[in-house]
């Protein structure tokens, strides 16, 4: 291993996970995080009737639709054709049910796809593994996570050492954060 790359090895590991920053907002306990066991993959989609960011999961037992702000469960489909909750087509997509039926929402995880890396107005998700297999998913504002303090210009914000990491990023209004794992997913939400 080089130095520069035992250098950015050291950094991560040398980060501590830490809440994110504000204006972001973590799901209110008990909900910090919302249990899924199998879960395939997520995608965000816009509610047809207010805009809101929804977020769709899928998983070998279903498919559900979460409200991000307060990890509320929308909408439940127990028990799908099977193959509605493997994501098809160019756009690895699934269609949706309950308020999103009229919509096909892409899905990313465990079959390929990805979400928004970026916001708008700067914000960046980053996901490294300096221990392999165990990913850790980064925060940052204006700028990146080769250079600055951890903590004050980019936050460790997940450690996925627990499950396999399935897909973070930002719903498409840049609003939401999703960290979705094999048993889980981890949202914050900001107005």
């Amino acid at each position: 291993m080089r130095e520069y790359q035992q250098q950015l090895r050291d950094r991560f590991l040398g980060a501590p996970v830490t809440p994110v920053p504000a204006p972001w907002l973590a799901l209110p306990a008990p909900h910090t995080y919302i249990p899924v066991g199998g879960l395939l993959g997520v995608g965000f989609a816009a509610d047809p009737a207010s805009g809101a960011d929804i977020l769709m999961v899928v998983s070998h037992d279903g498919r559900g639709l979460f409200d991000p702000p307060t990890g509320a469960k929308i909408a439940r489909d127990r028990n799908p054709d099977p193959d509605l909750c493997i994501p098809t087509g160019i756009d690895l997509s699934c269609p949706g049910f309950g308020p999103m039926a009229d919509t096909r929402v892409r899905i990313a995880g465990l079959f390929g796809g990805g979400l928004h890396t970026t916001t708008e107005d700067g914000w960046a998700v980053d996901v490294v593994a300096p221990d392999w297999p165990n990913e850790r998913v980064m925060l940052s504002l204006n700028g990146d996570i080769y250079r600055g303090t951890a903590g004050t210009h980019w936050w460790h914000i997940f450690h996925s050492d627990y499950s396999e990491l399935r897909a973070a990023g930002f719903s498409t209004s840049g609003r939401t954060l999703v960290v979705a794992t094999s048993s889980d997913i981890t949202l914050w939400h900001r107005g």
